[in-house]
């Protein structure tokens, strides 16, 4: 009687650590085939009907990333666009101070994006 009271609980805890053995072996044969520097990866996805979506996934080499839209329906995937991202440019020998100070030059229109046209001989502010 304990003998197969012994084996009934050795054969449920079994079955229950299966899913975790199965989970286990298919992480690690996924690592062995795909390494993270060339694995997709979903960067949104908008509910567009009940059953069709626009989904924008980023695939491709770490250096050749390319950005694909695509259209997602119960029936078919169709890419709607592809977009080709280079990797960022070397920094520029300029140094940042220089850089921040020409970013903020005046432009040579002399209008910001959000300011009024300012008439020749009165200041902003000044009564």
């Amino acid at each position: 009687m304990t003998q197969t009271l012994l084996l009934v609980v050795l054969f449920v805890g079994a079955i229950a650590c299966l899913p975790w053995l199965v989970r286990r072996v298919q992480q690690r044969q996924g690592r062995l085939v795909s390494s993270p520097a060339t694995t997709a990866r979903v960067l949104s996805a908008v509910a567009v009907g009940p059953h069709q979506r626009v989904v924008t996934v980023e695939v491709g080499t770490e250096g050749e990333r390319t950005t694909l839209i695509l259209g997602v329906t119960q029936q078919s995937i169709s890419c709607l666009h592809t977009l080709h991202t280079q990797a960022a440019p070397p920094l520029s020998e300029i140094p940042f101070s220089r850089a921040m100070a020409q970013a903020a030059a005046v432009p040579p229109d002399g209008l910001f994006r959000s300011e009024v046209p300012v008439q020749k001989g009165s200041e902003r502010g000044s009564e």
